[in-house]
């Protein structure tokens, strides 16, 4: 991605951006320099306008700064009313008389879309932030505030009952653009946590290891061994969906894409979205194949 554009919360705390805000005669260049400063909201007032901590000014965002869509209509101000206590990203405008610093993030959203999501091509991996999660997706920041979507069943290959299984609200994570539909950046995920082979490779038969139960089924039970990765055990009675187990690693199948499992032992225990081990950061995909070259069953993408 253009150096010049983050997802909110990346600039806060660098070396760069604290210069700016602790140096009052740093900060009042902003306004002909054009530099993007993110500093983190206190209060959004009655009138929506956000109130920014800011050492030397009294920061504010008027509302229909505050994000695009905001002065028509097609963004809600729940979108402003979320970023309390939150980062935000912003152009100072002008600084007044009585030390009042007025700040647009609309502006900064507007050249980000500009310069960088709207030239966003098939196959792209790019940084993103995950904003909040709901039953169907998980919706990050890909830029200056600009939300995208991955749909649940893009996010990884083990299935999940809810985003919250894989993501935390405020994760750094990665994403590869799948298209761009009436100006809206679609997303995927699972491609970059790596083929069946490259997860199958971290296992061995005879290994008792740790999964999660992912599928509760009458002729077995799926167990998940890595966000990309899930094998199958016989069927056990009182076994649910979400549980912690131990399972002894039978057999594993290369031809098949099949492990299977035998399940040593399954408890209650709250569950930390697993660990991403991400097989590709950077670059663009044009075929992602999760598929074995013999199995025929065939799992791949094209972008």
């Amino acid at each position: 991605m253009t150096e010049k554009y983050h997802p909110e919360g990346m600039l806060i705390g660098t070396p760069e951006n604290n210069a700016i805000l602790n140096n009052a005669s740093l900060f009042a260049e902003a306004v002909h320099s054009r530099r993007i400063i993110e500093a983190r909201t206190t209060v959004c007032d009655s009138e929506h306008n956000l109130i920014v901590d800011l050492p030397h000014f009294k920061g504010i965002i008027p509302r229909e700064e505050g994000a695009v869509g905001i002065a028509d209509g097609s963004t809600k101000d729940i979108a402003l009313i979320s970023r309390v206590n939150k980062p935000v990203c912003f152009y100072v405008n002008e600084i007044r008389s009585d030390g009042t610093a007025i700040l647009s993030r609309r502006a900064v959203q507007e050249d980000c879309y500009r310069e960088y999501v709207s030239r966003l091509s098939s196959g792209e991996i790019i940084p993103a932030i995950v904003t909040h999660l709901e039953p169907f997706g998980c919706f990050v920041d890909i830029g200056c505030g600009i939300p995208s979507l991955i749909p649940i069943d893009a996010i990884s290959v083990s299935r999940i009952f809810h985003p919250s299984d894989r993501f935390s609200v405020g994760q750094k994570i990665f994403a590869a653009v799948k298209g761009n539909e009436n100006n809206k950046i679609l997303l995927t995920h699972k491609e970059l946590l790596g083929t069946w082979e490259e997860n199958a490779s971290e296992f061995s038969h005879g290994q008792t290891v740790a999964g999660v139960v992912r599928s509760v089924e009458k002729y077995g039970i799926f167990i998940e061994l890595t966000p990309n990765l899930a094998g199958l055990a016989e069927y056990r009675d009182g076994v649910r969906e979400g549980q912690s187990a131990g399972v002894y690693i039978k057999a594993i199948i290369p031809e098949k894409m099949k492990i299977k499992l035998i399940i040593v032992d399954v408890f209650d225990a709250k569950q930390e979205p697993s660990k991403l081990n991400y097989r590709i950061t950077d670059g663009k995909l044009t075929h992602w194949k999760y598929s074995t070259p013999k199995s025929t069953k065939v799992i791949e993408t094209l972008f």
